[in-house]
């Protein structure tokens, strides 16, 4: 060791390296920058590990820089995660257990809690558990979701969406500048196909496509069934509305105790895009008639198959009823919102204490925000 002086050092202008000895480098880029690297080699793998720019390190700061680097690395210490603990930024592993320690007890759902860490665990630590949070980069969240995007396509959407939050997460604490290129990553994995569903229930991630075929034409069924996803009531409860149920001003729909299946009163507040649906239907309303989706006989209510009939107009295979599924599995999985909140919405019975704070606390107004969420999802 020793090759090099701070004269050689200073002088050297041509690009290239110049060695000092037990892996240390000078090297000189084509603008004339200048840096110090230690070459250092373990179980037959050989690396450069960057020790600064030599405007910041003088040549005896870089051996004994390079120095430290070759025992760390003899004993098994990775010098460049040592030294981002040392500069307190820190890795993916460490950032998601901050963020779900941060998060965990506003997650009231048991599923949507464990589900969101045993992911990132799962498919994430083991490709970028151990790099810094400032330099994880969009490439590297393909690398993670590409082996399970065409096998597992809702997991790695799931895990996709997961890694972006954590990735906003330390936006906020000051961590990076500048969130993944997520759109441009997802352009470059293969295109999934949609598959057929062979199930009552239409996946939640297909709502939204369905709710614009809906809106691609204005008939009392389309907008029966429109009403029905935005407000996850039941075939029945939709068919059967009267005006007078609807309170336009405050934006609710409350449900008479004779009309539900549990036999209590329920109240619905209503989004902007299920006040508008409503509305919409009142252009066809009938003087004779107080339902708010007349039958053919304006007396009658509209026929359950008629919204059955839309379902194999646009070719899902599954049912009215099951859009209660969608809504409460998307509120499970890609919402915090408490699930006594979702089943509440539902107009299932979840205990006397919880139903009477309902009825004359601030849940409703929980709801409210819950199911304006839900028709900005529907609407997207």
């Amino acid at each position: 060791m020793g090759r090099l002086s701070a004269t050689a050092v200073k002088a050297a202008k041509e690009p290239g390296r110049y060695g000092d000895g037990d892996g240390l480098y000078l090297v000189v880029t084509p603008s004339g920058s200048k840096s110090w690297v230690c070459r250092v080699q373990k179980n037959g793998k050989r690396r450069d590990i960057g020790l600064g720019s030599v405007k910041k390190v003088p040549l005896a700061l870089a051996r004994e820089r390079a120095i430290k680097t070759r025992m760390q690395v003899e004993v098994g210490i990775d010098p460049v995660l040592d030294r981002r603990k040392e500069a307190g930024i820190p890795t993916f592993r460490e950032a998601v257990l901050q963020v779900f320690a941060e998060n965990k007890t506003t997650w009231k759902n048991q599923k949507h809690r464990a589900q969101w860490l045993s992911t990132l665990e799962r498919y994430a630590f083991p490709v970028i558990g151990d790099l810094s949070i400032g330099e994880l980069d969009g490439h590297h969240a393909r690398d993670v979701v590409a082996p399970i995007w065409l096998e597992k396509p809702e997991t790695a959407r799931r895990v996709r969406q997961r890694i972006g939050s954590v990735v906003d997460w330390a936006i906020g604490k000051g961590y990076r500048a500048l969130p993944l290129p997520l759109a441009a990553m997802d352009k470059s994995l293969p295109k999934i196909k949609t598959k057929p569903v062979h199930h009552a229930a239409l996946p939640y991630a297909e709502v939204p496509k369905f709710f614009a075929f809906l809106q691609s034409g204005e008939s009392i069924g389309r907008l029966a069934f429109s009403a029905l996803i935005l407000t996850a009531a039941r075939s029945g409860e939709i068919r059967g509305a009267t005006w007078d149920e609807i309170d336009f001003e405050n934006a609710l729909w409350t449900i008479p105790a004779e009309r539900m299946k549990a036999g209590r009163e329920h109240v619905i507040p209503l989004s902007p895009q299920a006040l508008s649906i409503f509305q919409k239907a009142a252009r066809f309303r009938e003087a004779r008639s107080p339902l708010v989706f007349p039958g053919q006989r304006a007396a009658k209510p509209l026929s359950d198959m008629t919204l059955t009939k839309i379902c194999r107009d646009a070719q899902i295979d599954a049912v009215p009823h099951g859009f209660r599924s969608s809504f409460r599995d998307w509120v499970a999985e890609e919402t915090t919102f408490d699930g006594d909140i979702a089943e509440m919405a539902l107009a299932h019975a979840i205990g006397n204490k919880v139903e009477a704070a309902y009825r004359r606390g601030n849940l409703l107004e929980k709801r409210r925000i819950m199911m304006n969420s839900w028709g900005i999802y529907c609407d997207n």
